[in-house]
């Protein structure tokens, strides 16, 4: 049951991250360079800020 789930959630994470590059390839290349031109301390605080709300996301769903 534990690997179905895990399984499931990153087939779901993989068609969430596809959206953005098929609805709008154009815009989605320039907020990747936008990205890639950010310090690695701002590119820390946007991971650390995306677990986060991952962790708040999973503890409410349950």
């Amino acid at each position: 049951m534990l690997w179905q789930q895990l399984v499931s959630a990153l087939g779901l994470a993989l068609v969430l991250e596809g959206l953005a590059p098929f609805l709008s390839p154009g815009g989605w290349r320039r907020a990747m360079l936008a990205v890639a031109a950010l310090d690695d301390r701002a590119l820390r605080l946007m991971g650390l800020a995306a677990m986060g709300a991952g962790l708040l996301l999973l503890h409410l769903a349950r």
